[in-house]
This record gives structure tokens, C-alpha cells and sequence, in this order.
């Protein structure tokens, strides 16, 4: 319930990666004795709330997220720049993840910017995802994995502008509308660190979370959610005006916003000043 009541409250515009992440977890959480770690992979446009859920998530299970130490972010770009360093890259992850595992059987990590991903080194980590017991004495089956890209973004929001442009209602967007598209998309997406990944051919990624493109009411949700966090009264007025200064797609319409809930931070600060 305490999962649900975060999710409500912060995460906007997002009904199936809300439904779909809730069921995997609580679902893996209430399971004593799951067969393979979880494992999400999180896909869509920048500022649609990837980074975001998955805070929350590490939140779930470490109360202090981001800041315990048996929650892990990986940043492609920061920590596997190198594309001739691929070999050592897989030594260490594994290492570091046999080491962390093995200190706390329900550590969490999060793979950010996995479209940057030099193929091959997310396989590294593949021996721990799927269904063994334990691996070298150490269990892995009760560990969270979450990747997070933007590959297959484009492939939702087409889908996104489909549903919008025959009148349908983007609350009925389902998974089965998306997921199909998006395993597939990735795996053959050349730009995506799971290219033709082992771990996409065997099955081990439970779901393909999609996040649709936010709209311009959902960027008014986070800038009251952002005013209210900082213990302001909430201005329509500014609301209004932080929404408006955002850029929108695609140009004729103008429905989704480009950067998602991104930059809402800091249009909020200028605003502040006035």
C-alpha cells in the first residue's frame, strides 16, 4: 500500500508502468523463495519518471534509496566509457555485483542510460539473472535489476500518437499494445546496450515497462507536486507558466512534451525569483 500511495502521489501520467511495476513487485516481494532475481527494464523519453520509479522503488526496499548502500546506479556514460575496456568492465561488474550480493542477498541496481551501453557488457551480469539456485555459494534469486533507456521511445510514443489520433482514450493504452513492440525493438536497436542480448533471448527480463510521452497537463501535475514538495502554496498562475515554457511535439499539434517533467525544476527557480 505504501508502494501504491508513492506512486499515486508522484509518479504522473504513467497508469502502466504504475500497474505494471506495482504487480511485479509486490508479487516478488511477497514471494519467500522467487526462482530468478527481478528483473525490470524501464523504456521511453527522457522526464517521463524512469529515473523517478525507480527511486522509489530502491525506496521500497532500502528506506534510504539512493543513499544505502546496497542500492547501486550505474551510469553507461560515467562508469563504461570505453569501448575498448569492455572485457574489464564485465570483470568488475561481476565482482562488484558478487560482492554486494553477497553482503545483502536483496541489493538493487540500477542501470541508467543503457542506450549508451557498449553491447556485450551488460551479458556480464547474465549468469546471476537467470534461474540457479546459487552461483559460486551465492543465491542471487531475491535482488532487484533495473535497467533504465531510452531505446524503444519513439516506437511509444508512435503508439502514444496512434491511440490519440483515432480518439482513443491514452488511459487505455495496454501493455500488450506495447511490450511486443518494445522487446523486439530493442533487441534489434543497435543503439541499445541490450543488443541482441543473451539476456533479452532468454527470457530473463520480467517486464518491458514502457513510459508513455507526458502531455501538458501532466507537466502541470509535477510542477504543483514540485511546489508543494518546497512548502509552497500552489499558483496556478505559475503552474501555467512553467507548462507553457515547456516545448511540445509533435509541432503541429503540440501534445507531448519534449523533455518530459525534466526541466520543471529549474523553470520553477527562475519563477521563485520573480
Amino acid at each position: 500500500a505504501a508502494l501504491k500511495a508513492q506512486l499515486d502521489n508522484r509518479l504522473f501520467g504513467q497508469h502502466l508502468a504504475k500497474d505494471v511495476v506495482l504487480k511485479a513487485v509486490l508479487g516478488f516481494s511477497n514471494n519467500p523463495s522467487p526462482k530468478k532475481p527481478l528483473m525490470l527494464s524501464l523504456h521511453g523519453w527522457a522526464g517521463t519518471g524512469k529515473n523517478f520509479l525507480s527511486q522509489i522503488l530502491a525506496e521500497q526496499v532500502h528506506p534510504a534509496g539512493l543513499r544505502s548502500k546496497f542500492v547501486h546506479l550505474f551510469l553507461a556514460t560515467l562508469h563504461f566509457p570505453h569501448h575498448d575496456q569492455v572485457k574489464l568492465y564485465k570483470e568488475q561488474l561481476q565482482n562488484w555485483i558478487r560482492g554486494n550480493v553477497s553482503a545483502c542477498p536483496s541489493s538493487v541496481f540500477i542501470f541508467d542510460e543503457m542506450d549508451k551501453m557498449h553491447p556485450g557488457v551488460i551479458d556480464a551480469i547474465k549468469p546471476f539473472l537467470d534461474y540457479y539456485e546459487e552461483v559460486d555459494g551465492v543465491s542471487y534469486r531475491k535482488a532487484i535489476f533495473i535497467f533504465l533507456s531510452n531505446a524503444g521511445g519513439d516506437l511509444i510514443n508512435k503508439a502514444a500518437l496512434d491511440f490519440w489520433s483515432s480518439g482513443r482514450r491514452r488511459e487505455d493504452i495496454q501493455l500488450k499494445d506495447l511490450e511486443p513492440l518494445l522487446s523486439v525493438g530493442v533487441f534489434n536497436n543497435k543503439n541499445s546496450g541490450l543488443w541482441h542480448s543473451s539476456i533479452i533471448d532468454r527470457n530473463l527480463i520480467d517486464y518491458f515497462v514502457p513510459f508513455l510521452p507526458l502531455e501538458q497537463r501532466h507537466v502541470k501535475m509535477c510542477v504543483r507536486a514540485e511546489m508543494t514538495a518546497r512548502g509552497y502554496a500552489v499558483d496556478e498562475e505559475i503552474v501555467q507558466a512553467v507548462a507553457d515554457e515547456m516545448t511540445y511535439f509533435p509541432k503541429e499539434q503540440k501534445i507531448y512534451s519534449d523533455k518530459g517533467c525534466k526541466t520543471v525544476q529549474a523553470k520553477l527557480d527562475i519563477h521563485e525569483d520573480l
